[in-house]
């Protein structure tokens, strides 16, 4: 089985455990993150669904591209230039992101601060955490 098809039935199986109808829409839209390699944002997502179902809206596609996030399928960033994007979840170990804010390059590493054990107000029950780090990559300084 070939990487991305392996992908694709991860996305799938992971949506069918959290309760999810496993459509050919969602099909697709597994398929489109498992062969992309970086980051697309909702208008990008929607240009390549429409392509297959012109019947859906971007609405629609935001509502999934939400909820696979909330269930763990995708992980979404802010990017300070290009808003709100989403690419396929890093679920092999726990790590954090070094993004490029010229190019969007992505580079994982292994440090987390939660790691240090922080004092936090109140009596919350940690749930889950990010940690991102905005620069500009080695290749963008070189521009």
């Amino acid at each position: 089985m070939k990487e991305s098809e392996s992908k694709v039935k991860d996305m799938l199986d992971k949506m069918s455990r959290n309760g999810w109808r496993v459509t050919e829409q969602r099909k697709t839209l597994a398929k489109i993150f498992a062969e992309h390699d970086g980051y697309l944002s909702p208008k990008d997502v929607y240009d390549q669904m429409v392509i297959k179902y012109p019947s859906v809206s971007l609405a629609t596609v935001y509502n999934n591209l939400r909820m696979l996030s909330e269930m763990g399928v995708l992980e979404h960033f802010y990017f300070m230039e290009g808003g709100l994007k989403f690419r396929e979840n890093c679920v092999s170990h726990h790590h954090h992101h070094l993004i490029c804010v010229n190019c969007e390059k992505t580079l994982p590493f292994v440090y987390c601060p939660m790691d240090q054990g922080p004092e936090f107000p109140g009596n919350y029950k940690i749930l889950n955490h990010r940690f991102e780090v905005y620069g500009i990559c080695e290749d963008c300084q070189q521009i």
